[in-house]
């Protein structure tokens, strides 16, 4: 399942680590407040986590958020898909066989990224903490050694987004993106210029559309809004409208990002041919750490855009394989959503937080964290 060869071979031939016992445990994680998007508000965070256990005792965890508007992944779904069609595959396997393992899942089960990314990050913590090795050693290697994390901004009035992000600034965020595409078109560009004026011209501010907008209306917001210097404006159209996101971008004076129309390397080079200047990666769209690391090496290629980007919400099991994966992709020029932050009560006996405007890459074999066990239980959907 790596893109580069084996680390592990690297330090030599181990024993068999051979898969016992692979769980799906559905959760319902408590958000601060409702995340308002256009075509959904987010109340609690519906995720799935994998915790794969060899037999020496050895665990592993992933996790990936339900998606029913984006992946078309629901909580019930990634359970089952998990449970019934994928943990079948790995009991009694030799979890150091990632390549092979790969192959054997995806003829099990078709599409399913959510799951099959979850399976993936869990077998990857599973080696890294048999070997010592941290996760973004196993994917090739650190070229950063932290990230800055955009906080989402999305109250129901401009007043409510600035005193947010002024708190959020106070707790070291300096990194802001604006969901749009829930109010009128001219009440969402007044937000807008209102909320850059707070910021000031220097703080990096961009917007997310979700695709709420129509082509009329996205036209009209990214014109008018052109004074607010922002990095980006992401996903204003349908998902599937390309011929739409062709002609936009031929009018917009802001770059154009994608996230809801990416789910391949055929998405990404269809969305550059469009004119698109960046794309959002998410693990569970791609279907894994392995395959969303290829995809930021093509946008490379390519010369777009990437931001990295958990789901809301992931606990810090999702949005610390998103900072492993972070630190090892090309660049990440449009930022990085970590969206644990958006949670109340968090899996881990120690949870991510952020330092001078960054959140390091946690060191320790793995993904570098220790779940409570006793957390996921408390909030375990039965």
């Amino acid at each position: 399942m790596d893109v580069r060869a084996d680390r592990e071979a690297e330090i030599g031939t181990r024993a068999p680590l051979i898969i016992c016992r692979v769980d799906a445990v559905p959760v319902a994680l408590p958000l601060t407040k409702p995340v308002a998007m256009a075509g959904e508000t987010v109340r609690r965070a519906l995720n799935v986590l994998v915790r794969i256990e060899a037999a020496d005792g050895t665990v592993g965890w992933g996790e990936a958020a339900s998606a029913p508007t984006m992946t078309g992944d629901t909580l019930a779904g990634l359970t089952a898909a998990v449970r019934d069609h994928l943990a079948p595959v790995l009991v009694g396997e030799d979890a150091w066989s990632r390549p092979s393992l790969h192959r054997k899942l995806k003829r099990a089960l078709y599409g399913n990224s959510g799951a099959h990314s979850a399976i993936e990050m869990a077998l990857l913590d599973l080696a890294g903490r048999s070997s010592g090795l941290s996760l973004v050693d196993l994917i090739g290697g650190a070229v950063r050694s932290a990230v800055t994390p955009m906080w989402l901004l999305g109250n129901p009035s401009v007043e409510q987004d600035i005193a947010e992000a002024e708190q959020k600034r106070r707790q070291g965020f300096g990194f802001f993106k604006l969901k749009i595409g829930t109010k009128p078109v001219e009440a969402e560009i007044a937000a807008t210029l209102k909320l850059r004026e707070a910021l000031g011209p220097a703080t990096p501010l961009c917007a997310d559309a979700n695709c709420g907008l129509t082509f009329a209306a996205a036209a009209r917001y990214l014109e008018r809004v052109r004074e607010a210097g922002l990095m980006f404006v992401e996903q204003p159209l349908a998902a599937d409208d390309l011929d739409g996101l062709s002609q936009l971008t031929q009018l917009s004076p802001i770059p154009i990002g994608a996230d809801e129309g990416i789910h391949s390397l055929g998405a990404i080079e269809a969305h550059q041919r469009c004119g698109a200047g960046g794309v959002s990666l998410k693990l569970i769209k791609l279907g894994g750490v392995s395959a969303t690391l290829k995809a930021a090496q093509l946008c490379k290629r390519l010369g777009l855009g990437v931001n990295i980007a958990a789901k809301i919400a992931e606990s810090s099991i999702g949005s610390t394989a998103a900072i492993h994966l972070a630190c090892a992709v090309p660049a990440v020029d449009w930022g990085v959503s970590l969206t644990h932050f958006s949670l109340s009560a968090d899996l881990v006996k120690t949870a991510l937080t952020i330092a001078s405007g960054a959140v390091a890459l946690p060191g320790g074999p793995g993904l570098g964290i220790e779940v409570d066990e006793a957390a996921v239980e408390r909030f375990r959907v039965h």
